[in-house]
């Protein structure tokens, strides 16, 4: 930070009302290689004013005063930022400072309480090198920042500016810096030229190490630094005499009992050479090249089904470490309670309105009997069809055989049109005008009907984590086909199932949600169709959803539905008949319906903590 001395008190007597003393001039490097001015007043109240020129930003403060101490030139190319020389100065208008820049930059200016801030942001990228200091070091640490821009680094800021000084007492710089016992190889040779500003002391480390082709190890508190080569030489023969121990490194078995999990699965899991058998698999020893999973190249790894456990022959460490491995293996899942509601919900309105009129007459003949009995016999007989004429002669025949004195007849049904409802219970009223050979019948019929219903069924099923678990209700239809040819017949009986089935996978996720891929499928039995002599085969309304879902734990939610609505209108009449106005009511029968059918589908997951979570 270059400073000028602060400026001697001013006396109060002496100076202009609402007039301020400049008190100190600071320059200083920012963030990203821009330079700073700060001046400082003894009071509050003054007015700055700061413009472009050019290369220069000029200040001017109309209503300070600067002293004679503080009114002289400032170099500061040493601070490398685009600023290179600041001239302090007391003009006419009060106090005025020229900022003489190089290159490109933008300039701002903010006031707080007593302080006035100027600051040059360079518009160039930062970390370039500024001046003509370019060195072996500049370069590596521009290599180092597009190489591993993601790394942060944490260390103290340090500030080095030397010219060809050995590697070694930088390292020494480095130490005291950072409080680490630095341990160089012998190795560790050369001079370097760098020129470090406020730089983190581990970052000024990997660029020192970078630009002499070193590299470090640390152990605790002591870093070791040696030529690459030599490290990697080093770190190789350390792995190559770790290999001939184990090479001859005495082996140990171990039986290791799973008491959740699968042997089997577990061992194919630690190694892909493991094999199966008819009592158990087992994996034999091969070379170093091979895939062994956790074992050393004389390793292997058998399993018995019998007893769920593991048999290990390995070196000790490898046995360890597999040991360790099944203990993070060999867990009780979580396991989850899928709940699923159906429901079915059915609502029908129906209104019908109905008549029945008929018209029947009879023309007769007298006959007398063999006892003298004068009875009448009917003729013709009119009506609405065969059948009522039919039960109007025999209610005559039989009115003959209940009394031999005084016979009588029964009157029959002779309505003409039939407009009724039919398979329906309806209200009506019925008038019967009789005549001496005509008969007048008249009904009339009216019905109103509403149904609702709600079929629920309500599944449930427990499974473990990422376990398919299938549940079913129902039953099995028969039905006969027949196969064969002309003369030789076969009668068969096959079935068609009509169930109500669950199929579900759950999956706990890491947050203690549940996903689920689950198939619900509901089916029942609409009809029959009939096929001859041979019976009925069932019809099968189904009802199916194929879904995945994620869902909060004990979180209910709709997965599908299906909404249904018909709505029917319908007229019978007589042709004609039907068409005349008002009278034609009674030749006709008026019909209204409206179904509604919903089909919901609602499923609830709940998770039964059995593992302890390592998250």
């Amino acid at each position: 930070m270059a400073q000028v001395g602060a400026a001697p008190a001013s006396d109060p007597a002496k100076q202009v009302p609402g007039a301020v003393t400049v008190d100190n001039i600071d320059f200083k490097r920012g963030e990203g290689g821009s330079g700073k001015l700060i001046l400082r007043f003894d009071g509050e109240g003054a007015v700055p004013d700061m413009r472009t020129q050019g290369d220069s930003v000029v200040v001017e403060v109309g209503n300070a005063t600067l002293p004679a101490s503080l009114q002289r030139p400032l170099n500061v190319t040493d601070f490398a930022t685009p600023v290179q020389r600041i001239d302090a100065m007391q003009g006419s208008g009060g106090a005025r400072l020229v900022l003489s820049a190089q290159g490109e930059f933008e300039p701002m200016a903010y006031q707080s309480g007593r302080e006035y801030i100027v600051e040059l942001v360079p518009r160039a990228a930062p970390g370039r090198a500024v001046g003509a200091a370019t060195t072996t070091v500049a370069t590596a640490q521009a290599s180092a920042t597009a190489e591993g821009a993601a790394r942060t680094y944490s260390g103290r800021p340090v500030t080095f500016n030397f010219q060809d000084v050995p590697v070694r007492t930088v390292l020494q710089l480095i130490a005291e810096e950072s409080n680490l016992n630095i341990v160089a190889s012998d190795t560790v040779q050369g001079n370097v030229t760098l020129r470090l500003i406020n730089v983190p002391w581990d970052q000024a480390l990997d660029i020192v190490l970078q630009a002499k082709s070193l590299d470090k190890r640390r152990s605790g508190n002591v870093v070791w630094v040696a030529p690459q080569s030599e490290i990697a030489k080093f770190e190789q023969d350390k792995e190559d005499a770790r290999l001939a121990i184990e090479e001859r490194a005495e082996m140990v078995t171990e039986y290791i009992p799973i008491s959740y999990g699968n042997a089997e699965d577990i061992a194919t899991l630690l190694t892909d050479e493991s094999k199966n058998s008819s009592g158990g698999g087992s994996s034999g020893g091969g070379t170093a090249s091979n895939n062994r999973g956790f074992l050393s190249s004389r390793g292997s790894l058998s399993f018995d089904r019998r007893t769920n456990t593991l048999l290990v022959i390995d070196i000790p460490q490898r046995v360890a470490e597999i040991k360790r491995l099944v203990t993070m293996l060999d867990k009780p899942v979580d396991q989850v309670i899928i709940e699923a509601r159906i429901v079915i919900a059915n609502e029908s309105f129906a209104r019908d309105l109905g008549a029945r009129f008929g018209v029947s007459g009879a023309k007769y003949r007298e006959e007398r009997l063999p006892d003298g009995t004068i009875i009448r016999v009917p003729r013709a007989v009119g009506s609405g069809s065969l059948s009522a004429n039919h039960g109007f002669i025999n209610s005559w025949v039989d009115s003959l055989t209940d009394s031999d004195e005084n016979p009588t007849w029964t009157y029959p049904d002779t309505l003409t049109n039939d407009f009724t409802i039919r398979d329906l219970n309806p209200g009506s009223i019925a008038l019967t005008i009789l005549g001496n050979t005509i008969n007048w019948d008249l009904e009339l019929q009216a019905l109103q009907q509403e149904q609702r219903g709600e079929v629920i069924s309500n599944p449930r099923i427990v499974t473990s984590n990422q376990r398919e678990a299938v549940i079913k209700q129902g039953r099995e239809v028969g039905y006969l086909t027949v196969t064969g040819g002309q003369s030789n017949n076969v009668p068969t009986v096959q079935f068609k199932e009509a169930l109500l089935e669950l199929t579900v996978t759950p999956t706990i996720t890491n947050d203690g949600r549940v996903f689920l891929a689950m198939n619900v499928k509901k089916d029942e039995i609409e009809d029959f169709t009939e096929i001859g002599n041979f019976g009925a085969v069932p019809n099968l309304a189904r009802r199916e959803i194929t879904t995945a879902v994620l869902i909060d734990d004990g979180q209910t939610v709709v997965i599908g539905g299906v909404y249904e609505f018909q709505d029917r209108h319908t007229m019978s009449k007589i042709p004609f008949l039907g068409d005349i106005p008002i009278l034609g009511n009674l030749f006709k029968t008026r019909g209204r319906s409206n179904s509604k059918a919903e089909l919901l589908i609602f499923v609830t997951p709940r998770v039964l903590r059995v593992a302890q979570r390592s998250y």
